[in-house]
């Protein structure tokens, strides 16, 4: 055992397997040899019941012998005196047989060459009765076979002669068949003291062992397991508050990592230091500028631009608002030349007390910029009054979108942002050896990060979703419900008829989206729904989705048509989407009946 209790001496193993394996091979050896021995003296017996059998059976042929010679002399016919002469000739056939098998041995019958001592010096004595015997049975079958009607006076005495050894040959056969008998009691006598013998060895073996290996051994691994047992209280004792704390810090740090990935899978985000050099950038962000890799002093403006008027924009921007923070539109251009619009926001963020970063969250407005080309152009071309209601309509979503990033903006920076600020102070106050205070801090940290995620996911959640950009309208409409549930407690349930899975074009699939998101916001926020299904069903030209809820409902005939900007936003949002996508809109509600919203979509 070694001083510290933790592991056994190699040399006390080594000692303890040598006896163990020398007890077992011991006991091992035993076995055999009491199972050669039994098995050797086993075989030795197999032909001894043979051996009395056929014995107990030449009395009988002798008998039969006899009997048979007798029915001869007495019969008169010729034609029964052949057939007794045959059987006679059978009987003394096997009867030799078996006399001269019982002596020399035979596989046949099963019986073993050699007799002991005794059974030999008895069959020299029954040698000569049996001689006679058989000399006077063959002269009695050869006469009656020179000539069958030699009469009983020719033969006579041989007759004789084997009713007079008859007797005698009964006797000496019976002597032999109980020495027979006596010598296999003898064996079976025999091997029982043997296994008695062998069962005392083994006894004796197996005390043995139990006195001077098993007991010893048992003594030595019981006092080797008590030290064992008590270091291991010990050191469960040192290790338990270390345990508390390292686990409670470890789940704290895969929280973070989750809020971290989220937030790099979810948001084009980023975080530069004050004079706008990159210290991360998202995913998101990188896959959409295709930067994978920059130096350790890469600007953010030459990772987002490729043209020097626009990163000296930024940089201007970057450097006068650094401490005061900043939200707009900014223009970039890819590597390839391609043009892209973001919509920026820049918080200033605290990660130390020494140390300052800025937070850049961003997102693709591109396609909402060609929009207000497309605007303009319009406009050019002198459809004035349709052109004067889409400027007023217009505004009204850049105002909507405008004031919607301002509010995303300022829940980061007021909630999010202080919130990590707390708790990157929070985690920098725990003291490890103060254990009380330690674990009341890490539950608020718990409690502090489960706000956050919430933030982000409610911040983030407006934003377009990636399931939409990476897998299309049915993921993200399902994502949608999902979330919605989940921060709202309403029941709301996606069903798609026909397993519609199929991809359109961007500019259809955002737009489905936003009106699929703007007829659930409305069926949650003015309805009072508590339930509320949204059904998809395709053909080979249409989709169509239908948004169910068991609102209050209300009279689509007092809905405001926009022409002053006045009233009725989104309803006129949803219908200028759906013409945009040269969709139909049909809306259908009754007081106290619910609503339903039914989207019909090209397809193709």
């Amino acid at each position: 055992m070694a001083k510290n209790g933790n592991s056994l001496d190699q040399r006390t193993f080594d000692k303890l397997s040598r006896l163990y394996v020398i007890a077992l091979s011991t006991i091992a050896l035993s076995v055999v040899v009491s199972q050669v021995l039994i098995r050797k003296h086993l075989s030795g017996q197999e032909s001894d019941s043979s051996v009395i059998n056929v014995a107990g059976r030449q009395r009988m042929l002798s008998q039969k012998l006899t009997k048979e010679i007798v029915y001869i002399s007495a019969e008169k016919q010729n034609k029964n005196r052949v057939l007794l002469k045959n059987k006679l000739k059978e009987t003394l056939a096997l009867w030799e047989l078996s006399h001269n098998s019982l002596q020399k041995g035979n596989d046949s019958l099963g019986l073993p060459s050699e007799n002991s001592e005794v059974v030999s010096k008895m069959f020299k004595g029954i040698n000569k009765t049996f001689k006679a015997i058989q000399t006077a049975s063959y002269a009695i079958i050869n006469k009656l076979e020179a000539d069958p009607d030699t009469p009983v006076a020719n033969f006579i005495d041989d007759i004789n002669k084997v009713k007079a050894n008859e007797n005698d040959f009964l006797l000496k056969m019976d002597g032999i068949v109980n020495q027979y008998d006596l010598e296999a009691d003898e064996k079976v006598s025999w091997l029982g003291n043997l296994e008695f013998v062998l069962m005392a060895v083994t006894l004796l073996l197996l005390l043995g062992e139990f006195l001077f290996i098993f007991w010893p051994t048992a003594k030595t691994v019981r006092n080797s397991l008590s030290e064992l047992l008590a270091a291991e209280k010990r050191a469960k004792k040192m290790a338990f508050d270390a345990d508390v704390l390292s686990e409670a810090k470890e789940k704290s740090v895969k929280e973070l990592r989750a809020l971290s990935h989220a937030m790099d899978e979810t948001l084009l985000f980023s975080r530069i230091t004050p004079g706008g050099v990159v210290i991360h950038m998202g995913n998101k962000f990188s896959r959409l500028f295709k930067v994978h890799k920059f130096g350790n002093n890469a600007l953010f403006s030459e990772v987002i631009s490729t043209h020097e008027k626009e990163r000296e924009i930024i940089d201007a921007i970057i450097s006068k608002y650094k401490k005061t923070g900043w939200q707009g539109d900014i223009k970039a251009t890819t590597k390839e030349d391609v043009v892209i619009w973001l919509e920026m926001s820049i918080i200033p963020f605290n990660p130390t007390q020494d140390k300052s970063e800025l937070l850049i969250i961003a997102s693709d407005i591109t396609k909402r910029k060609e929009g207000q080309k497309e605007i303009e152009r319009l406009t050019k071309e002198s459809f004035e009054e349709r052109m004067s209601q889409q400027k007023i309509i217009s505004s009204k979503i850049i105002e909507n979108q405008e004031k919607e990033q301002n509010r995303i903006a300022k829940d980061v920076h007021d909630g999010i942002g202080q919130m990590l600020t707390g708790l990157k102070y929070n985690l920098e106050s725990i003291d490890v050896t103060d254990a009380d205070k330690t674990v009341t801090k890490i539950e608020h940290l718990k409690a502090l990060t489960t706000d956050i995620i919430k933030g982000v996911r409610t911040a983030t959640f407006n934003l377009t979703p990636p399931e939409l950009t990476d897998y299309g309208i049915v993921p993200a409409i399902t994502k949608l419900t999902q979330e919605l549930t989940k921060l709202t407690g309403k029941e709301i349930v996606l069903f798609n008829k026909t397993d519609f899975n199929a991809r359109l074009d961007s500019l259809v699939e955002i737009n489905i989206y936003r009106i699929t998101q703007e007829a659930i916001n409305n069926a949650i926020k003015y309805a009072g729904s508590t339930h509320i299904i949204v059904v998809l069903s395709h053909s080979k030209d249409m989709l169509s989705i239908v948004i169910d809820d068991n609102g209050k409902g209300f009279d689509p005939t007092k809905v405001k048509h926009v022409k002053t900007g006045d009233g009725g936003m989104g309803m006129t949002f949803m219908r200028e989407r759906i013409n945009y996508i040269n969709g139909r809109l049909f809306l259908n509600s009754e007081l106290n009946k619910g609503t339903r919203v039914t989207l019909n979509i090209p397809l193709g």
